[in-house]
């Protein structure tokens, strides 16, 4: 009796602040990860969340197939004279136009986040501050690629022959990528901005329909009336549209590959900046 309750008074004995301190400092910190490790690092979560929660990928499988097979069997004909022939002009506009739309996603699950109360841990960490951020994004660019694959996929069972070959084709996508990277800072931002899931994708479709329509991913644009030519023809999807489509081609679009990455690099200035210090204050 005596041996058990002097057991017990052992274990329930307080730790000097000597002997805690003298714990804690025996071994080296770890070293502080790097920005690239980071943001590489909630890359890989973004990932893990597709792995866990496979229905995220109906966007960026199914959603692309009936965007191609319903545009070119819908118009095709009227426009071009067979959908055989339509392909030819849509399908790079297309591709922008879905990667685009899935770019919205980005800013939905940054939402989801806030909500659930990761990101009060995240902000704790000592890490490079924008590499959540930075990670979300990496996460999605493999949905992009994804969704380009399926498409071209899709498309060339339609008919549909890249001139450029393997190259353009991969440059094509290449630009694509750099642009919706950039353009997914904007949905980031609208993520922390607004309170509830629905508010954001609601904001997003009001800001992608008319920007992706209103482009020449259907048409070109000297059929349009002269005051609408000069809204679409300064569209950065138009000018991304143009550059992928020439690129796919086999051609090497100077100007249009110029003004896309510019718009690319205006949209992380400036949208970059704004989402880090709502991220800083949230």
């Amino acid at each position: 009796m005596s041996t058990a309750t002097t057991t017990t008074e052992k274990e329930l004995a307080p730790v000097s602040a000597e002997s805690l301190a003298a714990l804690l400092i025996t071994k080296d910190r770890p070293p502080r990860p790097s920005a690239l490790s980071a943001s590489l690092t909630f890359g890989w979560r973004a990932i893990l969340k597709i792995k866990h929660v496979p229905e995220q990928l109906f966007d960026v499988t199914a959603f692309p197939i009936m965007m191609v097979l319903m545009y070119t069997y819908l118009f095709g004909g009227a426009l071009a004279g067979s959908p055989s022939e339509y392909i030819q002009f849509l399908l790079p506009g297309i591709l922008v136009m879905s990667v685009v739309m899935i770019t919205m996603y980005t800013g939905v699950s940054v939402n989801t986040d806030i909500e659930k109360g990761v990101f009060d841990r995240f902000r704790t960490l000592p890490i490079w501050r924008p590499a959540v951020m930075v990670g979300y994004l990496l996460g999605d660019a493999l949905r992009y690629t994804m969704a380009s694959v399926v498409m071209l996929t899709v498309g060339i069972i339609l008919g549909y022959r890249p001139d450029g070959g393997v190259v353009g084709v991969a440059a094509g996508i290449a630009l694509l990528l750099v642009f919706s990277f950039a353009f997914s800072w904007i949905w980031t931002m609208f993520g922390l901005l607004l309170r509830t899931e629905k508010s954001v994708m609601g904001v997003s479709m009001m800001v992608i329909f008319p920007l992706t329509f209103l482009s020449n991913v259907f048409v070109d644009p000297s059929t349009m009336p002269g005051w609408l030519q000069a809204f679409v023809n300064n569209s950065p999807i138009t000018h991304v549209s143009s550059a992928v489509r020439e690129l796919m081609a086999g051609e090497w679009p100077t100007a249009e590959i110029a003004w896309s990455l510019g718009w690319a690099g205006l949209l992380v200035l400036v949208f970059g900046p704004v989402t880090m210090r709502l991220y800083n204050r949230k």
